[in-house]
């Protein structure tokens, strides 16, 4: 890793995580069922791009294949986070990106804000965003609360088992797309899957678990005490994305670029690519882009300092790293078949 430049697009082997609420539908997603058999049951999350100590994403292509993604952070700086990036997070890679498949419903949950993060944890707060890739008829999310709610009527309701009696309901698509920052209580139900943006933090209060036993027979820990410093007892505005695409892509050329959301800690849009190559410049964002393939497939052309000009292609649940000072891409199709791609940056 001699040379101070990156320039090509980053693929990284997925993380895995088997749970008790774990599906089926990650492994066939991402087209892994060579590399795992049986066709991963139980398998709950999947992290694509993640520099959390112990979860670190590892490279598997090009010249830095078996590299985690903190040692590149150390070693490329702003050449692969951006400058202002660099000088906020030093060698902390800002996001987590994570496929979640719920066969059953995920733990009642919250997670901290910044203030108390860094106070009990030293970490950052956990903001996230949600896309929901696919969805039974009946499946659901739960996020805020419906009205106001006191701290004491809350650990009533906790001890009560009734805490859900007052949470949104959203019954989901595929397409929907939802804001959760930290201190919003929360779960995903069963029959989910969904993309999950959020800070780079693992800290998660679990509130209530609907009394579940794990693989040995024991309750899973609950930390009420740590998760009532934590919420927003307020009654929350609707946290689902309002968003418009494009009705197809008609007789356009290149594609669309739509934003989804920005917030404090992120940046999301949605690309969809069309009948002619489109360029995605990103240079003025100063940041690393993630890339997440959720429909078809598509080529990168990209500028590579080793090699020249060169070519990348990606599928349905492939996920990319472009770093900042790769600057630009351009995407081209591989069918007639349109692709579908949500770029995520800081």
């Amino acid at each position: 890793m001699a040379d101070n430049k990156i320039k090509y697009p980053l693929r990284f082997n997925p993380v895995l995580k088997y749970t008790i609420w774990g599906g089926d539908k990650i492994i066939p997603f991402k087209g892994l069922e060579k590399e795992f058999s049986p066709a991963g049951e139980h398998v709950g999350e999947s992290w694509e791009v993640s520099g959390i100590p112990g979860n670190e994403s590892v490279v598997s292509n090009g010249v830095l294949k078996g590299h985690s993604l903190a040692v590149l952070v150390n070693h490329y700086k702003e050449a692969l986070t951006g400058e202002h990036n660099y000088k906020k997070y030093g060698d902390v890679f800002p996001l987590l990106v994570k496929f979640i498949d719920a066969a059953d419903d995920l733990s009642i949950q919250v997670h901290p804000g910044e203030e108390l993060a860094r106070k009990r944890h030293n970490a950052s707060g956990k903001t996230e965003m949600w896309y929901v890739l696919d969805a039974t008829p009946e499946a659901n999310l739960l996020a805020g609360f419906s009205r106001e709610v006191t701290p004491d009527t809350y650990q009533q309701m906790v001890r009560n088992h009734t805490v859900t009696d007052v949470l949104k309901k959203y019954h989901i698509v595929p397409g929907d797309a939802f804001y959760l920052p930290s201190g919003r209580i929360h779960s995903i139900g069963a029959g989910s899957f969904i993309l999950e943006i959020q800070q780079a933090s693992d800290i998660t209060y679990r509130i209530f678990d609907f009394d579940r036993k794990d693989k040995n027979g024991n309750l899973r820990e609950l930390h009420n005490d740590l998760a009532a410093d934590a919420i927003d007892y307020t009654a929350q505005q609707d946290c689902k994305i309002d968003y418009t695409l494009p009705a197809g892509c008609g007789g356009k050329t290149g594609g669309h670029i739509v934003p989804m959301l920005e917030s404090d800690h992120f940046t999301v849009t949605h690309i969809t690519l069309c009948n002619q190559e489109l360029l995605y410049d990103y240079r003025h964002l100063d940041s690393f882009v993630i890339l997440v393939c959720i429909k078809g497939e598509c080529r990168l052309q990209y500028k590579d300092n080793h090699a020249g000009t060169d070519l990348m292609e990606i599928k349905k649940g492939d996920v990319v790293l472009l770093p900042a000072a790769l600057d630009s891409v351009i995407f081209s199709m591989v069918s007639l078949q349109e692709c579908e791609l949500l770029g995520a940056y800081v």
